[in-house]
C-alpha cells in the first residue's frame, strides 16, 4: 500500500470518527474510550536522537513513515525517558516506575546489564503492563531487544525472561545489539577485556620468569610447581585475550524464540527481514484482537547493521542509512496493519529509549544520533539531550490528527495509559510514577499530571524539573553534571559514556537553574541576579526531592557488581559451552 493510499485510509478513518472525538470532550470521554479496548502497538527505537526525525525538525534525514504517524496522530514535544541508558529506561517504561524503585540501577558504574549470563534483571515481583494486559485477555508479544535479564540460578530458569513478565511470545535478542557483535573498534567490552587480560598475562609472565630465574640461580628456594602453574596460567590468559572477542559474539549476540535459541551467533543480514516477518505473523495470528505488541528495534544502536538496499543512501553516512532503514521498517509494520484491517482499531506509539550517543565517534565520523538543540546525550543523567525522546500516538477516529502537546510527559506514562485502555487497574500496592496520558491526548485535560520529574544517573539524583503551571514555566535544576572531555566539549569523548559519580562529575552548590520554557538548550544558567525567583524555585524543587525520596524503599541493586558479573553456568548456549553455534530457522523470503 502506498504512502498516499495509507494517508487517505487514515484520513477517512479520522473523518468517520469525528463524532467520537467530539463526544470525547465530555467528562466521561476517557472511560468511554477505555471501554473500547483497542489493539496496542508500541514501537521503540534504540539510541535514536530526537533530532534525527523529520517531524521533530530534521530536514536532511528521510523519515516519512514516522512523520506520517505524527501527521495523523498526536506529537509530544516534552517527552522524556526515566534514564539516559537502555536497561534502566526500559525497566521504567515497562513498569511505570523510576528504575531506582525496582533496583534496575547501579552504584558502581555498571549502568546496564553487561552480559546475557548474569543473574541481575527485572525482578519477578515487578508488574509490567504486559502482565496486566495478558490478565485482561490481550495476546501479548515482544519482538526485538529485551536487555532486562534472563536467568537467575541456571541457564534455563528464565526468571527474568519476557515470558516471565507477561509476554505470551518473544522473538529477538535477550541482550542488546553492540559494537562487539561485529568486532567494531567502537567497543563496549572487548577492547577493555583484551587489555586487562594482556596486562595480567604480562604480570604473570614476568613473575614466571622471575621465579624460574631465582630457581635456576638458587636465589629462591621453591619447587617447580609454582613456576609451572604460573606459566600455564599466563598461557591461558594470553589465549583468552585472543579469543575473548569471539566469546562475546557467541555469548551475547544471538536470537531466541520464546525459551529456545534459534540463531547463535546472529547473521546480521537476516535480522531485519526476520523481525518484519515475525511482526506480520503476529498480526495475522492475533488480528481478531485484542493484542499488545511491543516492537523493540535493534536499530539504531552500533554497529548499525544495515541491509544492502539502504547502504550509502542517506546524507549522514552509515548512521543515517540505519535511521532511514528503521523508518522503512516502521512503514512496513504500518502497511501490515493496513493489510489486516487493523489500522483504525489500533493505538500506535513510537518513541526511543533515550537520546542519541555523542561519544560514538571515530575520527571525523559520527556513528551516534543527533539530539537537535538539546544539550548532551546518551548516558548523561540530567541533560536534555540524553532524556528528551520522540513521543507519537496515533489512533484514527479517536485521537485528533496533527495535535501537538508541549506538556511534560514521560515514557513511564505508557504504563497507566495502556493499562486503563485495556480495562485493567493500575496496581495499588506500589508507587506508580507514570500518569495516564489519555485525557491529555484527547484534549479533555490541558495540563500534564506531572508537576515534578526526577532525573537519575545510576542511583544518584542528578536533576529535577518543575512544571510551574500557574506561570507556564518549566524549571530545570541540576544538582550534579558530568565533566565533559576535553574541556569545552559537549560530551565525554574518549570514554564510552559519561560517569555518574566520582571525580569526573561536579556537585553544584548552588545547583544550576534553567528555564526550559525560554531556554530549551540549557545554555543560560540563571542566578539570583538574573532570576528574582531563584531561591524560591530551588527551595520548592528541593522540597519535592525530599518528598520523592521518602517514597523510596531499599531494594537490591540488580546492576551492581554481584548481579552483573558473568557466570558460565548462566550462559545460554545451543550446544556444549563454549561451542555455541546453531541456525534453526530458514532464511526469510
Amino acid at each position: 500500500m502506498s504512502h498516499l493510499q495509507r494517508s487517505c485510509l487514515c484520513f477517512r478513518g479520522w473523518l468517520a470518527g469525528m463524532l467520537g472525538v467530539l463526544l470525547s470532550l465530555a467528562p466521561s470521554a476517557s472511560s468511554d474510550v477505555s471501554a473500547s479496548r483497542p489493539n496496542i502497538l508500541l514501537l521503540m527505537a534504540d539510541d535514536l536522537g530526537i533530532g534525527d526525525i523529520g517531524c521533530y525538525g530534521n530536514n536532511t534525514m528521510r523519515t516519512p513513515n514516522i512523520d506520517h504517524l505524527a501527521e495523523f496522530g498526536v506529537k509530544l514535544t516534552q517527552h522524556v525517558s526515566a534514564a539516559s541508558l537502555c536497561t534502566p529506561s526500559r525497566a521504567a517504561f515497562l513498569t511505570g516506575r523510576y528504575p531506582i524503585r525496582s533496583g534496575m540501577v547501579s552504584s558502581t558504574g555498571h549502568r546496564v546489564l553487561q552480559w546475557t549470563g548474569v543473574p541481575g534483571g527485572l525482578p519477578t515481583n515487578e508488574t509490567t503492563f504486559a502482565k496486566i494486559l495478558k490478565e485482561k485477555g490481550y495476546a501479548t508479544g515482544l519482538i526485538g531487544k529485551w536487555h532486562l535479564g534472563l536467568n537467575c540460578e541456571s541457564a534455563s530458569d528464565h526468571c527474568h525472561h519476557p515470558l516471565h513478565h507477561g509476554f505470551d511470545s518473544f522473538y529477538g535478542m535477550p541482550f542488546s545489539m553492540m559494537g562487539d557483535c561485529a568486532r567494531w573498534e567502537l567497543s563496549e567490552k572487548r577492547v577493555n577485556l583484551e587489555q586487562k587480560l594482556h596486562f595480567l598475562f604480562q604480570v604473570l609472565a614476568l613473575a614466571t620468569l622471575t621465579l624460574a630465574a631465582g630457581k635456576l640461580t638458587r636465589l629462591v628456594s621453591v619447587s617447580w610447581m609454582p613456576v609451572i602453574g604460573s606459566a600455564l596460567l599466563a598461557v591461558f590468559l594470553l589465549t583468552a585475550s585472543y579469543f575473548v572477542g569471539a566469546l562475546i559474539v557467541h555469548a551475547d549476540c544471538f536470537l531466541m524464540r520464546n525459551h529456545t535459541i534459534t540463531e547463535q551467533p546472529m547473521r546480521f543480514q537476516r535480522v531485519t527481514p526476520l523481525i518484519l516477518r515475525e511482526v506480520e505473523s503476529f498480526l495475522k495470528r492475533n488480528k481478531r484482537g485484542p493484542f499488545l505488541l511491543l516492537v523493540s528495534f535493534l536499530h539504531v544502536h552500533i554497529p548499525l547493521i544495515t541491509t544492502k538496499n539502504f547502504l550509502g543512501k542517506s546524507a549522514h553516512g552509515l548512521y543515517g542509512d540505519n535511521v532511514e532503514e528503521m523508518d522503512w521498517m516502521v512503514g512496513q509494520i504500518l502497511n501490515a496493519l493496513d493489510v489486516e484491517g487493523l489500522t483504525n482499531s489500533t493505538l500506535v506509539y513510537f518513541t526511543s529509549d533515550h537520546g542519541g550517543s555523542l561519544e560514538n565517534q571515530l575520527g571525523n565520523t559520527q556513528y551516534g544520533g543527533w539530539n537537535g538543540l538539546y544539550k548532551g546525550g546518551k548516558g548523561m543523567g540530567g541533560w536534555e539531550g540524553g532524556i528528551r525522546v520522540p513521543g507519537i500516538f496515533r489512533w484514527p477516529g479517536v485521537l485528533p490528527a496533527g495535535r501537538v502537546i508541549g506538556e511534560p510527559t514521560s515514557l513511564m506514562d505508557v504504563f497507566p495509559t495502556v493499562v486503563q485502555l485495556a480495562g485493567g487497574e493500575v496496581p495499588q500496592d506500589r508507587v506508580i510514577d507514570g500518569r495516564d496520558l489519555l485525557p491529555l491526548l484527547l484534549g479533555t485535560a490541558q495540563h500534564s499530571d506531572h508537576e515534578f520529574l526526577m532525573h537519575y544517573c545510576e542511583r544518584f539524583l542528578h536533576a529535577a524539573r518543575w512544571h510551574q503551571r500557574d506561570r507556564g514555566t518549566l524549571w530545570k535544576v541540576h544538582f550534579v553534571t558530568p565533566v565533559f572531555q576535553p574541556e569545552g566539549a559537549g560530551a565525554c569523548y574518549g570514554r564510552k559514556v559519561c560517569p555518574c559519580s566520582g571525580e569526573k562529575v561536579v556537585h553544584h552548590d548552588p545547583p544550576l537553574l534553567f528555564d526550559l520554557s525560554r531556554d530549551p538548550s540549557e545554555t543560560h544558567v540563571l542566578t539570583p541576579a538574573s532570576e528574582p525567583l531563584f531561591y524560591q524555585v530551588l527551595e520548592r524543587v528541593r522540597q519535592a526531592v525530599r518528598e520523592h525520596q521518602q517514597t523510596l524503599s531499599p531494594v537490591p541493586l540488580q546492576l551492581d557488581r554481584l548481579g552483573n558479573l558473568w557466570r558460565p553456568w548462566l550462559q545460554p548456549c545451543c550446544g556444549p559451552f563454549p561451542l555455541c553455534w546453531c541456525l534453526r530457522e530458514d532464511d526469510p523470503q
